[in-house]
């Protein structure tokens, strides 16, 4: 060994010591801060995103800013678990990309429980079974997951969080056989064939795609099918002990899944946040254009407007929307107050720090 490598690594040894420290300091003010909050939730969104902001814009490298967000994401899940044991439902089963969602938003430090279905996981929280849920909201590709807006319609719970989640598909199967033409069967989710329609068109032209009720299900028959494949993420093929076939299949490599967190409480302003609301309009000319106009007044900008059936019988239409800011700032407040006295119908979902990374 060269003493230039010797040194490099006795240097590493020291650091790791120093840092080691460090932590257990941290563990220390979160230990003694949960017992001055008194059973208060150890969980608080906004301040969980300025210090994830903070980490990283004050680094010079080489790491860059989402790996030390990532980090310190870790660090902060096992400094809350000594303040509060927390769990968190996700859409199951494990090995799903809402379980990969739940990880990076709350750290590994949660106790994840799976639920069968996107109305079980509300169902958990409701119950007040977990302390809080994670549920996709839409894809870039596939668009909006509609259960998951029908249930924000009636829920009493907020949205306190967002996790934007880069959706990297890949081909899973038992035997790891690299010749394509061996595999009859591809299993997935729906929203993941449809993902990755133009892979396999011109890769398993010949495959039947069968849509079962998650990646993570179609990985458990694919793990007990020789002549079958899947689609689903590498902790998939991790949980279930298959081989990565070909990795990064999707057709667009931009392909994005965001999650929404779900609580009881109110999260608190950080600067940039982001607003989500569903309303109504009257069934009459310009009346849409009524509803929006109090954002463009008062300097509110709209990230997402999307349409849904208001399943009345009367061809009525909902309107999800997102816009940039908190409840608590005057100019969104006074916005959704015009609104108010224009629309049949609105909803405040909630206000969240909005995803950096």
């Amino acid at each position: 060994m060269s003493d230039e490598l010797k040194g490099h690594r006795v240097a590493i040894d020291a650091i790791d010591e120093r840092i080691v420290q460090l932590l257990n300091e941290r563990a220390s003010h979160a230990r003694s801060i949960g017992e001055l909050k008194g059973g208060a939730p150890a969980y608080r969104p906004e301040r969980e995103a300025e210090v994830l902001r903070h980490v990283s814009a004050v680094g010079n490298g080489p790491l860059a800013p989402e790996r030390v967000a990532a980090i310190y994401a870790e660090i902060m899940s096992a400094c809350r678990a000594l303040e509060q044991p927390m769990a968190v439902a996700y859409l199951g089963p494990e090995g799903t990309f809402s379980e990969m969602a739940m990880f990076k938003h709350f750290g590994h430090g949660v106790q994840g429980l799976p639920a069968v279905s996107i109305d079980e996981v509300f169902r958990r929280l409701e119950a007040r079974a977990v302390h809080s849920a994670v549920v996709p909201v839409e894809n870039s590709t596939e668009g909006a997951i509609g259960r998951t807006l029908d249930l924000l319609l009636t829920t009493p719970l907020k949205i306190c969080g967002e996790v934007v989640l880069r959706v990297r598909q890949n081909l899973l199967a038992k035997s790891g056989d690299p010749h394509l033409s061996s595999y009859a069967r591809v299993y997935s989710h729906a929203q993941s064939l449809g993902q990755c329609q133009s892979w396999l068109t011109q890769n398993l032209p010949a495959a039947e795609r069968v849509p079962v009720s998650s990646n993570a299900e179609a990985a458990r028959r694919a793990a007990v099918e020789p002549d079958a494949c899947a689609i689903g993420p590498e902790l998939a093929a991790e949980r279930y002990g298959l081989a990565v076939v070909a990795r990064s299949i999707e057709d667009d490599p931009r392909n994005m899944t965001r999650f929404l967190v779900l609580g009881w409480d109110e999260a608190g302003p950080t600067g940039r946040d982001r607003t989500s609301i569903v309303m109504s309009a009257a069934n009459r000319p310009g009346a849409m254009h009524e509803l929006i106009s109090p954002f463009a007044h008062h300097g509110v900008s709209m990230s997402r407007i999307e349409s849904r059936p208001a399943r009345t019988g009367q061809w009525e239409y909902l309107f999800y929307v997102d816009v940039e800011g908190h409840l608590s700032e005057p100019r969104v407040a006074q916005a959704l107050a015009e609104i108010t006295q224009k629309a049949p119908f609105l909803k405040v979902f909630g206000s969240y720090p909005a995803a950096d990374f």
